[in-house]
């Protein structure tokens, strides 16, 4: 009976104890990386389940499982690790890195997902931590310096401003050389809608200003031709490829995580001009209410002292400008002035004028996904709120993004993401300005160069009486610069939604269908206008009002079916085919008047003029296209692709181009086997090289001619009925116009050494570009004034670098450091006519002397014309008479001279990051080293009278060279006024170039995240704070140091010129700190 009984309770306790172990419990605990730093977002699942989590920002997560059931711990770039549950409910996982999985997925051409290994074509990553929380708004100006062959250039420090962009260089002159955008899969508008031209002024933004940096999960950048074949004549200036975080959404089970983040910044002007402070406003040391900074010194005594001026009295005073004006309206609008005695000392009116604005920049992301995994979802909001450092420019952005992925079915996914963006931009008028007042409305001329002596701050500067622009000239013939800040307005408001949905169906294990098709619309609704009452400009003399929307679409479909095969045991091959639609449409609808009536209305019934402001233009681009690659033993890879454009802007015979790629990427790790790691170090080695080709096909209607639709209506002065006329326009069409071709060789290098802690990659590239699109003049006669033609070739080399190192790598202490390379050579090596002015002044109908960029055959296409200092048979400069340098439109052999080359001869990175602990220290350092700049600003704060380099005036000068009339050399001396004044300012173009040199400390954050300890009770996941500044230094150390001059300008707006800068303002610094929490 007990044996009986002893049997039982030993049955019943070993039940009782299969029960306890089959019972779910949490299992918890800690993922950590080799170097026992925490892993967020490992994937943690069930074997055999459909139970999963992430690990959180501390790399803690939380599961619940039976005993005796493994839980698999999956991450990219780590080896999968599996634990089998026990009787404990704590389980630590360190994983480790997978030198295989290491070779990274990243998305090509089409959003094509492929192993950076099998690319046989040079292909740049950006993260989110290099893009997320940073102190500009503009995802373009982020993304400077984080890839190699990525130019990016401000148009100014305005915020909102326009950026240019481009990947290696022009290879064009006439068409588009602005990188491609696209957002989640579907091309996304970067325009720059300009309002004018840089003379008279352009202020417009870029239109990828509407994209929240704090949204962007991953940047891909697709450099040559062989990597964006499949994306046609739309990729031929290189690929960025945005994913957002709405668009990154993956199936995989995960928790809700809410991720906010705050900034607060201050933006200021990066540098101030080092202004003298010895001498006053006037000319050879005598005083007058000049532009000009000649006037005699701040101090009474000595040859240049005020006590020499019988204007100014024995107090350092004089008479008041509002009381020695001529102008009488300004005296009767301020007889509390007349007989006031004005003191003549500095002022820093400069300084005073640009104030610090402020940077306020919110977000919220929240993501999150079914507990199946089968369904995730993110949404992100973001507001930003920019006050720049001009009176009169701000930006605010409001942001909101949704996401979701969903595994409908075991054959079925649907992916979708609607992206909403309102963009409010405005701003004071800019416009270009050579350092004697400007060539249009424009804020800063008047204020860079305002006399030492002019108190611009202290001064009214309008007319109480009519609301009208005063200012301290006799005759009041400069506009006031807080006038115009103040009555001169240019907004851009922008309401933008772009959409993408994909539905990708598995036919079976190897086949795969794709469908994708997304939508980008933008209003941009621009309001310009003026008050009458300024003076010099007729738009402020009388007032305007310009009001005007651009609505643009673009309507992306594709369509495809994808392969995956194993040929044999060695050889597998995955293919692409596929078809693509495109539709622009471009639509401009507002009304421009002139000639206000009521001052400070500013409505279009308050106007006396009207006129219509329309334009529109349609293109559809439809392609086919394919792609395949062979994978022989995971050591050779061999991509063929190609895709054929059909484009409606050109007649049937030329409207079609098919654009043939082919690269291959060799491993020889994998391809020889032996010991690489211990015997040389060397973990990765790949070895690459690529065949391109694309086209670029003209905007506009090019091969049919046109009505200009400015429409004339008049009484028959005879019959008395109305008559409606209608102008043909001066372009004459060329039916056998044909789109231009670009060939591209690239060969490349990658390489990983000592335990994945150095890798370098190198790429030389050398693209072609055949039948340049030409615009030429025609001959009156014809009854035209220009056509375009099929004539010109230009080359394009260059080669790119990028090295990086992890100087420390251990469980406390991290530092990797990178370095980027690039340098290319643009030439001209086919060209018709002697020179064709591409940008810059020339283009926009103005003259040599302001200088434009140029196309001569034999020469880089970075090249600068102007005027030239004069030079003899032997090239010794020529100067006159009186002293000074004689200006020649022509050089000795009858050419447009050649002034300066706009392209750098290298641009360089030094990208660094530390972490000790919970601390975190980046900085990256930008070189560009030469390049020509034509400096308006440089040469009008010489040629003013107002840096420090100007202080000397008592010395004469003797310029090198011989006297025109004699041939001996030159001994007439000149004084310090006539040197800056006439020579350098005024003289000719090629005295205003400089070498653009530039070191500038581009990013620099200090962050600390607080440790779990100290967040246990609270209910974040994660804590950080950050400090960071952008554009914190810069030395353009071979201009004047006193001019403190920032050479990263973009003077002729966004476009293909280069290497001008026309007074478009200061650059921007900006410092603060940010917050960041998840929970």
């Amino acid at each position: 009976m007990r044996t009986k009984l002893n049997g039982i309770l030993t049955l019943l306790l070993a039940f009782i104890v299969q029960i306890s172990f089959a019972q779910d419990k949490t299992i918890s605990g800690t993922v950590t990386d080799q170097d026992g730093l925490p892993l967020p977002g490992v994937n943690i699942v069930v074997e055999g389940t459909t139970t999963g989590t992430q690990s959180d920002f501390d790399g803690n997560y939380q599961i619940s499982a039976s005993a005796g059931q493994v839980l698999l711990f999956s991450y990219i770039g780590q080896k999968d690790e599996r634990r089998t549950v026990g009787a404990g409910s704590v389980i630590n996982v360190q994983m480790l890195e997978d030198a295989q999985a290491l070779e990274e997925v990243v998305v090509t051409a089409q959003g094509i997902k492929r192993e950076k290994k099998a690319l046989g074509y040079a292909v740049a990553s950006v993260g989110a931590e290099s893009l997320e929380g940073r102190a500009e708004g503009d995802v373009a100006r982020v993304l400077s310096g984080k890839a190699s062959g990525v130019q990016i250039t401000a148009a100014g420090g305005m915020s909102g401003s326009g950026t240019n962009i481009t990947v290696r260089g022009l290879s064009s002159f006439s068409g588009s050389n602005q990188a491609l955008f696209i957002v989640d899969g579907v091309p996304f508008s970067n325009d720059t809608n300009a309002t004018g031209d840089f003379i008279g002024g352009n202020t417009g933004s870029s239109r990828f200003l509407d994209l929240d940096p704090n949204n962007i999960e991953n940047i891909e950048v697709l450099k040559g031709l062989a990597a964006a074949t499949l994306y046609g004549t739309q990729g031929k200036n290189g690929v960025i490829l945005v994913t957002t975080k709405a668009g990154s959404a993956s199936t995989g089970a995960k928790k809700t995580e809410i991720t906010i983040s705050q900034s607060f910044f201050t933006n200021e002007m990066a540098s101030i001009p080092d202004y003298q402070q010895e001498f006053g406003n006037g000319f050879d040391q005598s005083f007058g209410w000049f532009f000009s900074n000649w006037g005699p010194s701040f101090e009474r005594d000595g040859v240049a002292g005020w006590g020499q001026q019988s204007a100014i009295d024995d107090q350092g005073t004089l008479e008041h400008p509002y009381s020695t004006t001529s102008v009488a309206k300004t005296r009767d609008a301020f007889p509390e002035l007349q007989g006031a005695r004005y003191d003549w000392k500095p002022y820093n009116s400069v300084e005073g004028f640009f104030r610090p604005g402020s940077v306020s920049n919110t977000n919220v992301n929240i993501a999150g996904g079914t507990q199946d995994g089968s369904t995730s979802f993110n949404v992100n909001v973001g507001y930003l709120d920019d006050k720049g450092f001009t009176p009169g420019n701000s930006l605010n952005r409001f942001n909101l993004s949704v996401g979701g992925r969903s595994q409908l079915s075991n054959r079925f996914t649907i992916q979708a993401t609607a992206n909403y963006a309102r963009t409010d931009y405005k701003t004071p008028p800019i416009a270009s300005s050579r350092g004697n007042g400007t060539d249009g409305l424009s804020v800063y001329g008047n204020v860079m160069f305002t006399p030492i002596s002019v108190d611009l701050m202290g001064l009214p500067f309008e007319n109480p009486i009519d609301g009208s622009s005063v200012y301290y000239r006799n005759g009041n013939d400069i506009i006031n610069p807080r006038w115009t800040a103040k009555n001169v307005t240019y907004r851009q408001l922008t309401n933008r939604v772009n959409w993408t949905a994909s539905l990708n169906y598995d036919i079976n294990d190897n086949l795969s269908l794709t469908w994708r098709s997304g939508l980008d619309f933008y209003n941009e609704r621009n309001t310009n206008s003026s008050n009458k009452g300024g003076v010099e400009f007729t738009q402020a003399i009388f007032g305007f009002l310009d009001t005007y929307d651009n609505n643009n679409s673009i309507w992306d479909h594709f369509f495809a079916i994808n392969g995956n095969y194993d040929l044999s045991e060695k050889l597998g091959m995955t293919f692409t085919l596929g078809a693509t639609s495109r539709q622009d449409n471009f639509d401009q609808q507002g009304a421009a008047s002139t000639g206000q009536i009521v001052f400070g209305v500013k409505r279009h019934f308050n106007y006396e003029n009207q006129t219509p402001i329309q334009f529109s233009q349609k293109r559809n681009i439809v392609g086919i296209l394919g792609q395949a690659t062979l994978d022989y033993d995971n050591f050779l890879f061999l991509n063929v692709s190609a895709r054929t454009d059909w484009v409606s802007n050109l007649t049937t015979e030329n409207n079609s181009k098919t654009y043939p790629g082919v690269s291959v990427s060799f491993l020889p790790i994998n391809a020889f086997q032996g010991d690489w790691n211990n015997n040389i170090g060397m973990n990765y080695l790949k070895l690459r090289a690529s065949y391109g080709t694309s086209a670029t096909f003209p905007t506009g209607y090019p091969t049919i001619n046109v009505i200009e639709q400015n429409t004339l209506r008049f009484t028959d002065p005879f019959g008395g009925s109305l008559l409606t006329t209608n102008q043909v326009d001066n372009f004459r069409a060329n039916p056998d116009l044909k789109p231009e071709l670009l060939e591209e060789l690239e060969f490349g290098l990658e390489a990983r050494f000592w335990d994945q802690r150095i890798s370098f990659e190198a790429t030389y590239f050398d693209r072609k570009t055949n039948d340049l699109i030409v615009t030429e003049p025609l001959s009156p006669s014809t009854g035209f004034s220009f056509t375009q033609n099929n004539i010109g070739e230009i080359t394009n080399k260059g080669w790119e670098a990028d090295f990086g190192i992890d100087i420390f790598r251990s469980e406390n202490f991290n530092w990797n450091s990178r370095v980027n390379f690039f340098t290319n050579k643009e030439t001209v090596t086919q060209q018709d006519q002697d020179f064709i002015a591409y940008a810059g002044s020339l283009a926009e109908g103005g003259g040599l002397f302001r200088g434009s960029n140029a196309a001569i055959e034999g020469e880089s296409l970075g090249t600068i014309v102007g005027t030239a200092i004069g030079r003899d048979a032997d090239g010794n400069f020529l100067v006159n008479d009186a002293g000074n340098y004689v200006v020649v439109e022509q050089d000795a052999d009858g050419n447009v001279p050649i002034v300066g080359d706009a392209v750098p001869d290298y641009t360089m990175n030094f990208i660094n990051t530390l972490r000790f602990k919970n601390w975190s220290l980046n900085f990256q350092i930008n070189h560009i080293k030469g390049g020509d700049v034509l400096s308006s600003t440089v040469a009008a704060l010489l040629g003013r009278g107002l840096i420090v380099e100007t202080a000397d005036r008592l010395n004469t000068y003797i310029l090198p060279g011989v006297n025109q009339t004699t041939g001996e050399p030159n001994n007439r001396q000149i004084n310090n006024s006539t040197y800056f004044f006439s020579n350098l300012l005024f003289g000719p173009t090629e005295t205003r170039i400089y070498d653009a040199s530039v070191i500038r400390l581009q990013e620099l954050s200090f962050g600390y995240s607080f440790p779990k300890k100290f967040l246990d009770k609270t209910p974040f996941g994660q804590l950080t704070i950050t400090a960071q500044g952008f554009n914190l230094w810069y030395d353009a150390y071979n201009t004047p140091a006193g001019a403190k001059f920032d050479p990263n300008v973009q003077g002729v707006g966004i476009g293909n010129g280069r290497g001008f800068d026309f007074l478009n303002g200061p650059s921007s610094r900006r410092y603060g700190i940010s917050l960041r929490a998840s929970f």
